[in-house]
C-alpha cells in the first residue's frame, strides 16, 4: 500500500534530506513539503495526506498546535513527531495532541523509514531516549493513567508476547511475520489486549505495560 506523506520542517536542508530519504521508499506515493504549520494545514486541506512528519520548533504555530489542529480535521491521519527536543512537557503534550510517534532527529534515516511504515500499519512508537520521560509523565497524567490493581490482567502467554512486541513499536503486520501467524489473528489478539488492559489504543497499552511491568 502506498501513502501520501507531508514533511513539515522549517529548515530547508533538513526538509530536503527528509524528502530525499522518502523519495526512494516503496510505500511513498506523493511527498508534500511545508515550511510552517500554516502551510501544512493548507496542504492538508487541499490534498489527501496519510502521514505527516512534523517538526516541533516551527515559527508562529508550533508542531504540537499543528498536530492538534490537523487531528481535529481528520483523526485518522498519522503524525510522526521528528524533533531535537526531549523536554518532558513537549513530549507529553505531543502525545496528548494525538501524535502517533515521537522520534529524535538523531534517528538513522532507514530506521525512520521503518518507524513511518510501522505507524502507517497502526503501531505507536516513541524513541527509546525519551521512554523514561513518557513513563515519568504518565504517572502523574490523567490522560495516561495506568493504575490498576490486577497484576497479570488475565493475558494469555500469546497476548503477553504480542504486547511485548507492541511496546517495542512493531506493527500488526510485523508481529504477524515474527510470530508466523495471520494478520487477522494478530488483530484479534491486539483487540483482546486493549480490552483486558482497559485502554483505547496501542500507545496507551504500551505505556501501561511498561509502567506496570506487565511485560
Amino acid at each position: 500500500m502506498k501513502y501520501n506523506i507531508l514533511i513539515v520542517e522549517d529548515h530547508e536542508l533538513t526538509r530536503f534530506g527528509l524528502k530525499t530519504t522518502f523519495e526512494n521508499v516503496d510505500y511513498a506515493e506523493n511527498i508534500f513539503e511545508a515550511d510552517s504549520a500554516e502551510a501544512a494545514i493548507d496542504i492538508f486541506n487541499n490534498n489527501k495526506v496519510d502521514i505527516i512528519i512534523m517538526d516541533l520548533g516551527l515559527p508562529n504555530m508550533n508542531g504540537i498546535e499543528a498536530t492538534k489542529k490537523i487531528k481535529s480535521l481528520n483523526k485518522d491521519v498519522k503524525v510522526v513527531i521528528l524533533t531535537s527536543h526531549n523536554d518532558e512537557k513537549e513530549v507529553l503534550n505531543s502525545l496528548k495532541a494525538g501524535a502517533n510517534a515521537y522520534c529524535s532527529k538523531e534517528i538513522n534515516p532507514q530506521r525512520l523509514v521503518q518507524v513511518v511504515q510501522s505507524v502507517a500499519d497502526g503501531a505507536a512508537w516513541f524513541d527509546p531516549s525519551i521512554a523514561h520521560i513518557v513513563l515519568k509523565a504518565s504517572a502523574s497524567s490523567p490522560t495516561f493513567d495506568t493504575e490498576n490493581n490486577r497484576k497479570d490482567y488475565d493475558l494469555t502467554s500469546r497476548e503477553a508476547q504480542i504486547l511485548k512486541l507492541m511496546t517495542e513499536g512493531y506493527s500488526n503486520m510485523e508481529i504477524a511475520q515474527i510470530l508466523v501467524i495471520s494478520i487477522n489473528t494478530t488483530k484479534a489478539h491486539v483487540a483482546n489486549i486493549l480490552q483486558k488492559l482497559e485502554v483505547d489504543d496501542r500507545l496507551q497499552a504500551a505505556l501501561k505495560a511498561l509502567k506496570n511491568k506487565i511485560v
